[in-house]
């Protein structure tokens, strides 16, 4: 009986053990992807102050926009094969300098390096003014 309730007990004390290790992860929604150079992935002494790069065979890097409920993070992968789906809502947390992703329950977590955060609010208010400033052509046409 013993050996049963520490079974049970163990078993209800999983979840807060395993969210304990690794951080408590939030929800966000990946809403812009393109790609770009991986400097910033990549930083590092050698790379900050080793001189002019060259541009021969340089990779390029997946750069997202991650949209969360009081946050909107710019992320950069370290690899050319780290691919979020577009639209998809993904487990994260941050861990020291960089953003611990996990895709549709993965079993391990995809690393990338924060290039810029915003609060949220401020993001959609500079959305709605590119929006704003991209209508502004339409309606000086629709005028003449």
């Amino acid at each position: 009986m013993k050996h049963a309730l520490s079974l049970i007990f163990l078993f209800c004390s999983l979840p807060a053990l395993v969210a304990a290790q690794f951080g408590m992860y939030q929800h966000g929604a990946v809403v812009r992807m393109h790609m770009g150079d991986c400097v910033l992935a990549h930083r590092g002494f050698a790379v900050a102050f080793g001189g002019p790069a060259t541009m021969v065979g340089q990779e390029t890097c997946p750069e997202y926009t991650l949209v969360s409920n009081e946050v909107v993070f710019v992320i950069v992968g370290k690899s050319s094969n780290q691919l979020i789906p577009l639209a998809e809502t993904i487990d994260f947390r941050l861990q020291k300098n960089e953003l611990a992703v996990r895709v549709d329950d993965a079993k391990h977590e995809a690393r990338f390096a924060i290039k810029e955060m915003i609060v949220r609010s401020e993001w959609e208010r500079i959305q709605r003014h590119i929006d704003d400033q991209m209508r502004v052509p339409e309606v000086r046409e629709a005028a003449r």
